[in-house]
């Protein structure tokens, strides 16, 4: 595999570090489960889902945290009472963990689960403060006044 260089970013990037670290992360080859498989899908400019096919498993066994900008899935299957003789086992039914880093300002807002799909719901939601603004040139009492508009 080929290897990248980053120092040119790390030069001229202020306050991507995290980006970096993603970068570098990814290109170290960590393995990322492919079990259980999943969908990220595009809902709108705004709006993503994550769609997981887990099959055999009960909503109870399954657990979501959201914290910061990490999402994490966990699925603990529940041992079945019943011992079974299998002439081929093509369902997986195991345990799993599935992380996913969230960029800045996306927040899950649901999760549903049905006929053994998980769907979760997320919204990237960029405060006010952090949008765009418009600057007016040799007008600095002009920036107050825009600021204060956007504020009420």
């Amino acid at each position: 595999m080929r290897t990248f260089d980053l120092t040119p970013l790390y030069r001229s990037a202020i306050g991507f570090d995290r980006l970096a670290q993603l970068l570098n992360d990814a290109q170290r080859g960590d393995a990322t489960p492919s079990y259980p498989p999943y969908n990220i899908e595009l809902v709108s400019d705004d709006q993503y889902r994550i769609v997981m096919a887990l099959a055999g498993f009960d909503r109870s066994e399954i657990d979501i945290t959201f914290e910061r900008d990490s999402l994490h899935i966990v699925g603990r299957k529940q041992k079945d009472a019943t011992e079974r003789t299998y002439l081929h086992r093509g369902i997986a039914a195991r345990d799993f963990e599935q992380r996913f880093q969230l960029a800045n300002h996306v927040k899950v807002t649901g999760a549903t689960f049905d006929n053994g799909m998980l769907n979760i719901e997320l919204v990237r939601e960029v405060p006010e403060a952090l949008k765009p603004r418009k600057i007016v040139i040799d007008g600095s009492d002009k920036v107050t006044a825009l600021e204060q508009r956007q504020a009420a």
